[in-house]
Formats: C-alpha cells, structure tokens, sequence
C-alpha cells in the first residue's frame, strides 16, 4: 500500500480541511474525516471542501472507487452545532446567520449523485448529517461497535439533508419512522439486519492505525473488486440503480440510463477490451473512463 498520491493522477488532490486523503492502490482513494476533537462534525467549509474533493475524484481517470472513513472514535457525529449556535446568534443581532451546504448534501455525500462509487468504512458513531451520509453511500461496511442515529428530533430540528426519502426506500416505513421520530441509536447489527449496511467487521484495536482497521480493510476489498472490473461498466451500472432508486419507474429510470450511456459505452476502449479478453481468454486491460 502506499498512502502518497500515485504518479497516475493528472492533478493532485485538492486540500480540504480537517480530511487527510490516502491512496492504498493507485485507483482507490481513501477519505478520512479528521476532526476527533470533534468526532468529526461538519462544519459549512468542510462541506464545500469535500465536494471539491469529490468532484475531483469523479474526473481523475485513475481513481475508481473512493472509500469514506473517520479518526478516532466517530464516523461523523454530524454538523458542527457550536458553529450553528454562533450563526443563530449573529442572526439575532442583525447578521446573516448563513449557513449552506453544496448541492450535493451533508459531506457532499448524503445528496450526492455523483459518477463513481464511495463505499462508507464506518468505524464509530454515525448520527445526526453522519447517518445521512450513510444513507446514500453506494456500500457501507462498520465496524461491531458502530453506532447508527438520527437525533435531530431532539434538537428541534430535523434531518434535512435527504436520509428521510432515502432510508424510508432502504429499510421501509415503519422503521424510517422509528429512527426520524424516536432519535433512538441502532447498533451496527441492527443496521446489518435492516439493510443499512453489506458487513460488519471486528472493531479494531485502540492503537491501530486507519489502514490496519478491520472496517477498513473490509472496504478496501470492496473498492479493489469494483476497481478490477471495467471503470465505464461500473459508472453506468451504478448509474443504473440510483437512477432506479431516486425514480418512482423501473421502465423510466432503465431508458435515462440507456439514453445517457448505451452509445458512448458502445464506442468505449473498455466496451470492445472486455469482450476481446473474453475471446481471447485473458484480463482485460482497462483503461480510464472517458465517460
């Protein structure tokens, strides 16, 4: 593994505040919230950051799958709320009071559509924006002792960054409603059962550093098996299914991704390479998506 950024990228990776970014392969980039202080709480730059992050990744042709994790003992415990009470305040006294997140949501991922695939590697407490990241992570793996909430309820807000319409598509009403009303905590295994998560690991030991962690590693093995197969085919096959969960037709959602992708696709590198592999009974040789 080598955690500096590999010679195939064409730009380096921009600088966003409280993350460290690693590169474990040379087409996977690996995410980590960096704010234990904070367990890791989102503030509106970290926001913007990230989504200049993520943009980036979606156009370097040799990045292929993104894992998201976080440091310490929390995934992401949600926004910053010191900075919100500030904002209230500066509100009251005339001020703007503004607060914003990109279009693409909590993190730039609990809305986020996106091109490529971000596997969640959640090793600790996921409430509040940190759940609503979860929600519309593509997979997500978590550590045993990860913890899944949406305490909004009792702040006397509620989570407004695309969870509810999501998680009710996930695990169904009654236990949307559960979480949204309640605020009650979801053990790791709980989330498993519901359909929240694709595994659940061992937690990994007090001084293990983020690469050695179980969580980790089990999604980086996801991230490799994704990144061994054709970076068009994935693009569009996971286009595919968001497209089918966000519309309301199976039948709709099929013809946008037909209408989007089947041509450039069919005109493609990694289109004619995999089926001359097959033909030819070797690996393909992929190259980077154009799409």
């Amino acid at each position: 593994m080598s955690p500096s950024p590999p010679s195939t990228l064409k730009t380096p990776p921009p600088s966003t505040l409280n993350t460290l970014t690693l590169f474990p392969t040379p087409s996977t980039l690996l995410i980590i919230l960096n704010n234990p202080k904070g367990l890791n709480c989102i503030s509106t730059s970290q926001h913007w950051a990230l989504d200049a992050l993520l943009q980036w990744y979606d156009n370097e042709p040799s990045l292929r799958c993104a894992v998201i994790t976080g440091s310490g003992r929390a995934f992401c415990a949600g926004a910053d709320l010191k900075e919100w009470n500030e904002s209230n305040a500066a509100a009251k006294k005339g001020g703007t009071g503004h607060r914003s997140m990109p279009p693409p949501g909590f993190g730039a991922v609990s809305r986020r559509m996106g091109k490529k695939p971000v596997i969640g590697a959640i090793n600790g407490l996921a409430f509040g924006g940190g759940m609503e990241m979860v929600a519309n992570m593509d997979l997500v793996v978590a550590a045993k002792s990860a913890l899944f909430s949406l305490p909004e309820v009792k702040r006397g807000i509620y989570a407004m960054a695309g969870a509810l319409p999501r998680l009710v598509r996930t695990v169904g009403k009654p236990r949307a409603m559960e979480m949204a009303l309640t605020g009650r905590t979801v053990s790791a295994g709980e989330a498993l059962t519901w359909g929240i998560l694709n595994a659940v690991t061992d937690d990994a030991p007090a001084d293990a550093d983020v690469l050695s962690r179980p969580v980790v590693k089990k999604a980086l093995e996801y991230a490799e098996q994704i990144s061994s197969n054709s970076p068009d085919s994935v693009i569009i096959s996971r286009a595919g299914v968001a497209s089918g969960w966000e519309d309301g037709s199976a039948e709709h959602a099929t013809q946008a991704v037909i209408d989007v992708y089947q041509k450039r696709l069919n005109e493609g590198e990694n289109f004619h390479e995999g089926i001359k592999a097959f033909v030819e009974k070797r690996s393909p040789q992929w190259v980077g998506s154009k799409l």
